[in-house]
């Protein structure tokens, strides 16, 4: 993987070039309008149009039955339930402590202020299909909204014509999925956003899914709520001389596996360690099944930067603010308030990456492209809303009628003054 030493100015502006771009946007967007549109008009019978011509899959119906799953959970290997039911251990737990409260406050006579906090209603889950099916992100996605007190949880998922995953479907079961449905690609995103008549519209639709997908639940945002736009896998690893090359390259190939537009990181102040990790990533990624995606994201977008000293490794961490970030440094928790941006980090030369991605319970839903500046992993806050309420008593309001028909008339709202001096007209 390429080497780069340069100030750190100069690194700075560097990382913050991403040469990954969609091919031919305009017409994705175009698609995607018109497959909306569709739905909206035609419902079931548009979506399995579109998964005959897609999918190449004729439907007869769009719902997996309990039966299809319960024998799915089934003929699932003992050892990958075992493992499922660890990580819902352990995601439950970890998730559970993210739980907010509704609150009150009556300190103040003739006042009551609060907020009530209340889930959402329904709730919609894109899951992959075929070889890139990955039962981990059910977990991930449908226990925070579990907790979150969320009554009804739908997912949809590309149907194959060998039949559904069946790790997949085990994982639905054990998470709590309340229906699935046999859709995909940018009619799935369409039916939980509008509604078909097989199909329940939801109040937020979560899970990531190809470009097709991406584009769908940008469209329909605002009609619907939606957790992010996820984009290629990222990994960044901050590390020093104690670090170990194979096991850093082994890391960064981890996230270089997904996809050929991956962007696997590593920023170092020692100049032996980045010619060795890279001597590691070019021997390790050809022992790989999905070499050659890995290989590419290493050309793509991968790269190691060497630094002045540990400092500007974490300067140059923040301006990429990394979906994960590694930091195999010794006592490498006293290093975490100098993090400022990253989706999910993980500390000390033992936490390695794929813990996070199964079994260690903080979720996989990450922000990429650099949004860790201002977006957040997914959690249970994503699936509740707010409400705020008041209550005033007339000596209360009386007290406060003057400050609010002043700021309204700044604001040349009349009405709005009237509003509160009509509660003391005789």
């Amino acid at each position: 993987m390429q080497i780069i030493e340069d100030s750190l100015d100069q690194l700075l502006k560097q990382v913050a070039i991403r040469t990954n771009a969609v091919a031919n946007r305009e017409e994705v967007e175009k698609s995607v309008r018109e497959i909306i549109a569709n739905v909206i008009k035609d419902g079931d019978q548009a979506v399995k149009m579109y998964e005959q011509k897609f999918d190449n899959v004729e439907l007869d119906s769009l719902k997996v039955t309990q039966q299809e799953i319960d024998d799915a959970y089934e003929a699932t290997d003992d050892q990958v339930i075992k493992a499922l039911e660890l990580a819902k251990d352990n995601i439950t737990s970890f998730h559970e402590m993210e739980v907010e409260d509704s609150f009150i406050d009556a300190k103040k006579k003739g006042v009551i202020r609060g907020e009530k906090i209340a889930p959402l209603a329904a709730v919609g889950l894109y899951v992959l299909g075929g070889t890139a099916a990955y039962p981990s992100s059910i977990l991930m996605n449908v226990i925070p909204a579990k907790i979150a007190g969320v009554s009804r949880i739908v997912m949809v998922t590309p149907p194959q014509k060998d039949g559904l995953n069946k790790a997949v479907l085990a994982a639905a079961k054990i998470a709590g999925v309340d229906e699935i449905y046999k859709v995909g690609g940018a009619q799935a995103i369409a039916s939980l956003a509008y509604g078909t008549e097989t199909v329940p519209r939801v109040d937020k639709i979560t899970g990531p899914g190809n470009v097709f997908v991406a584009t769908a639940k940008k469209q329909v945002f605002g009609q619907v709520d939606i957790d992010m736009i996820a984009g290629p896998s990222e990994i960044g690893v901050i590390a020093g001389s104690q670090a170990v090359p194979s096991q850093v390259a082994a890391d960064l190939l981890s996230q270089a596996e997904h996809d050929k537009l991956a962007r696997p990181i590593l920023v170092t102040d020692d100049r032996s360690l980045a010619e060795a990790v890279s001597q590691e990533m070019d021997r390790q990624v050809d022992l790989l099944p999905r070499k050659e995606i890995a290989k590419a994201a290493m050309d793509n977008e991968g790269f190691i930067a060497v630094v002045d000293d540990i400092d500007d490794a974490f300067t140059l961490m923040n301006a990429v603010a990394p979906e994960h970030l590694e930091v195999q440094l010794p006592d490498a928790i006293e290093y975490l308030n100098q993090i400022k941006n990253a989706g999910s980090v993980f500390l000390g030369f033992s936490a390695s990456e794929p813990l996070g991605d199964y079994l260690a319970g903080p979720t996989h839903i990450l922000p990429t492209g650099g949004t860790a500046r201002f977006f957040s992993p997914l959690g249970v806050q994503d699936f509740v809303k707010r409400t705020q309420f008041v209550s005033y008593t007339r000596e209360a309001l009386k007290k406060e009628k003057d400050a609010i028909t002043t700021l309204a008339r700044v604001e040349g709202l009349e009405a709005h003054a009237r509003a509160i001096e009509s509660r003391f007209d005789d």
